[in-house]
């Protein structure tokens, strides 16, 4: 299953609204979820994307495999272009791709045993006998720590971290070289999230993965990512190393994330940064910089141009008028 590290990925402008409307009604509504976002993941790098929920981090996951078809923008995979290409041709990437779901309860097929669930994956690719699909599918298992026993059982007799586990196996059983995982452990209780992510990270040490790390838990980040992008209202609006980010962020609302995270230290204080309100909807976002609204340091020209993602430091970018 181990997969040797190989080109990376390129996000460049990728964009998806989506239009809604009532069936009665007829008014139909533009959902700005994702605009104009680029990232990159270098083989064998982890890197963070980190937001509010609604930011829009969950879409530009999705939008990256094609499961939610983007509206514009380039995705490149080991230098081929993910949106061109043809249904043969997606089949083989998403074979190097795979994704872990968030929540482990409704991802896998309640109908299927977890033996029917590790071995589709690897006859819908033609990946050996009969035989040797079996063995695969006992050796993804037994990766992540289930008993041999496991195979025989339904999603409904394990536990929400077991279920993650097999939801983790059915990534790895094609040997994919990059995982994109979208809020892995946001549905597990913390002392479970903590040996999911011992087992991603030695998966990640033993395989050469690179990860695409959706979440809004920046312990979590700050632990399994070098580099983070923050999100919000459907745009990065800052990118760097995850340390130095999360110590000494540039953006405003990055320092407001950064203040609202648990600190796990009694005596340490923290200056909380002020927060106005909540995120505003992606159907009708403010002109200007979208965080104006909530922002403590704005200025007359924050509400009329947007700012856009510009170098802050080596290494660093941020969209803000502060830095101009």
């Amino acid at each position: 299953m181990s997969a040797s590290p190989a080109g990376g990925l390129q996000v460049r402008h990728l964009t998806k609204h989506f239009r809604l409307g009532g069936f009665f009604s007829g008014r139909r509504q533009l959902i700005q979820a994702v605009t104009d976002v680029s990232l990159d993941v270098a083989a064998g790098a982890s890197v963070g994307l980190v937001g509010e929920s609604g930011c829009g981090k969950s879409t530009v996951s999705r939008a990256i495999l094609r499961l939610t078809e983007p509206d514009a923008g380039e995705v490149s995979f080991d230098g081929t272009d993910v949106r061109r290409a043809s249904r043969a041709v997606l089949r083989g990437l998403r074979r190097r791709l795979q994704f872990i779901f968030q929540d482990p309860y409704s991802s896998l097929n309640q109908r299927r045993t977890i033996r029917q669930t590790l071995e589709e994956p690897l006859r819908v690719h033609r990946l050996g006998t009969r035989a040797e699909i079996r063995e695969r599918a006992a050796a993804a298992l037994a990766e992540v720590g289930l008993p041999p026993e496991a195979m025989q059982r339904y999603p409904h007799e394990f536990s929400g971290g077991q279920r993650q586990r097999i939801g983790i196996a059915r990534a790895l059983v094609l040997g994919p070289e990059m995982v994109i995982a979208d809020e892995p452990v946001s549905a597990l209780d913390v002392s479970v999230q903590a040996q999911v992510l011992a087992l991603l990270d030695g998966l990640r040490d033993r395989h050469g993965l690179s990860f695409l790390f959706v979440s809004h838990d920046l312990g979590v980040v700050r632990h399994f990512c070098e580099t983070v992008c923050v999100m919000y209202l459907g745009r990065i609006i800052e990118t760097g190393p995850t340390r130095a980010v999360l110590d000494q962020p540039a953006h405003p609302y990055t320092q407001l994330l950064r203040d609202s995270s648990p600190v796990p230290d009694p005596a340490r204080r923290l200056a909380f940064a002020r927060n106005d309100g909540e995120m505003p909807s992606p159907a009708d976002p403010p002109s200007g910089c979208a965080f104006h609204t909530r922002c403590p340091h704005r200025m007359p020209v924050c509400s009329e141009r947007r700012p856009e993602l510009k170098p802050s430091a080596p290494g660093r970018s941020v969209a803000c008028h502060l830095f101009d």
